[in-house]
């Protein structure tokens, strides 16, 4: 399909929004009040659900020390998501680890960098973060290139920061903390949405294997972040809705501009 036709598809399918699924985990389970999606559903009335499309298993103390990695004969830890901050301290607790109050962090973006106040003080702690990217995050892992770097990722992880670290003739220690993969959506099979908002290529995976013969029809799905957008088209399903935008630089924010258009507000 051209460009120009895929435009069109995008367009003819801009009909009234009333429900939508948010492929993460239910906010309110970790104890926040309230998100942005809130403030969709109060202001457009407009029904709104959770449900994590990812299972997320923590390796226990015994698989992990089958890596053979010290923690300890680190100086920085990188971090690109919650889950990785999550299952890291988590590990260190089982095995009986304390990290050096002298530690680097060196995180995706500031909401990682913020995440670490659940387990240690920052104002006390060497913290880097970038905007979003790996890019971002490289010219503050280049300045302290002298330090011995450790990534805790998922068995499922993108390429982008060792690939990083490579080009830059940086070593870089990968260790393996917890497993991902689809999370069972049998529930799900017969539950219509006017939209899935979806944070990963995981997450589209997750669909497919729970649902391999899905059919897109007048769903519209939308995506954060261009590797979750390719995934979507690489399954040749028609992408309506992009984040981040120039004017919306969060998935609500594309959200809203994309409801105000289809419901003629």
């Amino acid at each position: 399909m051209s460009e120009k036709n895929v435009q069109d598809a995008v367009e003819s399918r801009k009909t009234k929004v009333e429900s939508i699924l948010v492929t993460l985990s239910n906010p309110f389970k970790e104890g926040k009040k309230s998100t942005p999606y809130d403030r969709l559903k109060d202001k457009y009335g407009i029904k709104v659900d959770f449900r994590n499309f990812i299972a997320v298993d923590g390796l226990t103390s015994k698989e992990f020390r089958q890596q053979k990695v010290d923690i300890l004969e680190h100086t920085a830890i990188v971090f690109t998501s919650r889950n990785a901050v999550d299952h890291f301290f988590r590990l260190c607790e089982g095995l009986r680890i304390e990290i050096p109050i002298d530690m680097k962090y060196f995180c995706i973006s500031e909401q990682t960098a913020n995440y670490l106040q659940k387990y240690i003080t920052i104002r006390k702690r060497k913290i880097f973060f970038g905007e979003r990217t790996a890019a971002d995050l490289e010219p503050h892992i280049v300045k302290h290139k002298k330090e011995k770097f450790l990534f805790p990722c998922s068995n499922i992880r993108i390429d982008s920061i060792p690939n990083m670290f490579e080009r830059n003739n940086i070593p870089l220690t990968e260790a393996i903390i917890y497993e991902t993969g689809p999370a069972d959506l049998s529930d799900l099979e017969h539950v219509f949405y006017d939209v899935i908002c979806f944070f990963s290529p995981s997450g589209v995976e997750a669909l497919v294997q729970n649902f391999p013969n899905w059919e897109q029809k007048k769903t519209r799905l939308a995506a954060f972040g261009p590797t979750t957008a390719q995934a979507i088209r690489d399954k040749g399903f028609i992408l309506d809705i992009e984040a981040p935008l120039p004017n919306a630089p969060s998935m609500t924010g594309a959200l809203e501009l994309y409801i105000k258009e289809s419901n003629n507000l």
